[in-house]
């Protein structure tokens, strides 16, 4: 999409904003597909199957790009919001054992 930037050097800020035009497009797009599906009930045998072969690829096509830039920015956000590792900081392990009774 114009101005989108690489997921993988994106602020959180940024990430969320593109999760959000993704999430917006996404739907819309789904709405369209069920739309047409709706009026094909309403179509004759010959011409839902011509929608079928035309218009229902290319809607699908689409919301199947945009559902994977959706999954690239949720990741991106997703690693964003974890904690940074901390370097160097000393680990205690309590380690449970059973008793012998």
């Amino acid at each position: 999409m114009e101005d989108e930037p690489d997921p993988a050097t994106a602020s959180l800020e940024l990430a969320l904003f593109w999760r959000g035009i993704y999430t917006e497009i996404l739907a819309m797009e789904e709405a369209v597909l069920e739309r047409i599906r709706q009026l094909m009930a309403t179509q004759s045998r010959q011409a839902r199957r011509e929608v079928e072969l035309t218009n229902v690829p290319v809607v699908v096509a689409q919301a199947d790009r945009f559902r994977v830039r959706l999954g690239f920015w949720q990741a991106c956000v997703r690693a964003r919001q974890q904690p940074a590792p901390r370097s160097h900081t000393p680990v205690a392990a309590v380690v449970a054992t059973p008793s012998a009774d």
